[in-house]
């Protein structure tokens, strides 16, 4: 038999029971949704979404234990139709025994299967003989086909907080039978705090990082602060380059600096900074808040963009990280408008409703003779010849559009000037076309 204290801690540790769960109450607390379908008897095919350490293995396991089922396992990392099918066979064989023992098969990193292998699941869930929970790190409404999506549950887990951490490593400290088995004197209170904090939600990784600790002191012998952050080190938070977490901050910086918040726009900067994220992409999306959301109402917002990014791009990190900084406050405080971006979208809106409008024949070009003759160019007025360069009434915009104004400044910085001075030209264009 194996020894269990052989394992790792973080395997030793997983829970046994529903109550043993920490951090996800809101599923699992009585009368909460999971924990109620539980009761019933009747676990629902669905997938767990979260970030790594929170416990989507685990609670798989759960499940299949609290209804007595099967409880297969597949990575999709490693796994193909084939694979599929076993399970499926394994499955048909339970349901004919003399338990009818149902199954409970577990996916992990769901989101890794690609259409085909995500449809060959569908017969089966959908008839009963498994009863699916798929794991993802990733966005399930992106990652998951609608029609397998459409027949699972979908349980957002979330990383667990610094106190659920800290109630987690107490247990593992004086658990004799699982755990260390060390007592909760074992390590200062604030070696606990400081691994629950350099865990960043993370259940697994609090339960290394407790392990390696408890060993290094004993090694050591010595509950120095200086020797846990030398174990430590930096930690990044969570910031997944090309998953949820990459988007969601990056749209939280967005957000920020259209919302005129210099402070929580920082805060997000240095997040995405600390998780490792390429500070000249940060730059290119500070450049496009520029021109989306400050706009003609303080121009020189683009500029401050443009000579950040052009700093990175000369200079690198971590120098020119502080150039980029300066461009999110500025944007941040700048007055906001983003009226070019509603013009330039009615004006895309209006071009795919209308298609192909002629343009007029006396703004159209006229190198030739036949060009000419045909009326190109003829009864064109040139603004510079006209009073104030501007010949009022012309028509640009093809007969079905005229009386168009995709473009309607705000009163905001500068663009209240040019709104001004746009309505002038507006008028003078209804009087001479009267």
């Amino acid at each position: 038999m194996k020894n269990v204290l052989s394992q790792p801690l973080a395997e030793r540790m997983r829970p046994r029971s529903l109550d043993e769960v920490v951090g996800q109450e809101h599923v699992l607390a009585p009368g909460a949704p999971l924990r109620a379908l539980l009761e019933a008897g009747k676990p629902p095919s669905l997938v767990f979404w979260g970030p790594p350490g929170v416990g989507k293995t685990t609670l798989a396991r759960l499940i299949a234990g609290h209804v007595e089922a099967q409880f297969l396992t597949l990575s999709a990392v490693l796994a193909g139709v084939k694979d599929i099918r076993e399970a499926v066979a394994s499955a048909q064989v339970e349901a004919r025994g003399l338990t009818a023992r149902r199954t409970v098969l577990f996916i992990d990193e769901i989101h890794r299967f690609n259409k085909g292998q995500q449809d060959a699941l569908l017969p089966f869930v959908e008839d009963g003989t498994l009863t699916l929970v798929g794991a993802t790190t990733e966005n399930p409404s992106f990652e998951l086909n609608g029609a397998l999506l459409s027949r699972l549950r979908v349980f957002v887990l979330r990383a667990l907080d610094e106190s659920a951490i800290v109630a987690l490593l107490q247990r593992a400290l004086t658990d004799a039978e699982r755990g260390l088995g060390a007592g909760a004197d074992a390590l200062p209170e604030r070696w606990i705090a400081r691994i629950a904090e350099a865990a960043d939600g993370d259940a697994r990784k609090a339960l290394v990082l407790l392990e390696t600790a408890w060993e290094l002191s004993r090694a050591e012998r010595s509950k120095d602060e200086a020797l846990l952050e030398k174990l430590i080190g930096r930690g990044f938070r969570r910031f997944d380059k090309q998953g949820e977490h990459f988007y969601d901050q990056i749209s939280a910086l967005h957000k920020s600096v259209r919302g005129s918040d210099p402070d929580a726009a920082l805060y997000w900067y240095c997040r995405m900074l600390d998780g490792g994220v390429d500070a000249g992409y940060v730059a290119r999306r500070v450049t496009r808040m520029a021109y989306e959301d400050i706009g003609l109402a303080d121009p020189r917002g683009l500029r401050l963009a443009l000579d950040a990014w052009e700093a990175y791009e000369r200079i690198g990190s971590p120098e020119a990280e502080l150039a980029i900084a300066e461009a999110i406050v500025y944007l941040a405080v700048a007055p906001k408008s983003n009226a070019v971006y509603r013009a330039y979208k009615a004006a895309q809106a209006a071009v795919a409703e209308h298609g192909t409008l002629e343009v007029p024949l006396h703004i159209r070009n006229a190198p030739t003779r036949l060009m000419k003759e045909l009326g190109y160019g003829s009864g064109y007025r040139y603004d510079h010849e006209e009073e104030g360069a501007h010949a009022g009434g012309q028509q640009f915009l093809p007969d079905k559009l005229i009386g168009s104004e995709f473009y309607q400044p705000t009163v905001r910085g500068l663009e209240g000037k040019i709104g001004e001075k746009l309505a002038q030209l507006r008028a003078a264009n209804k009087k001479g076309a009267a």
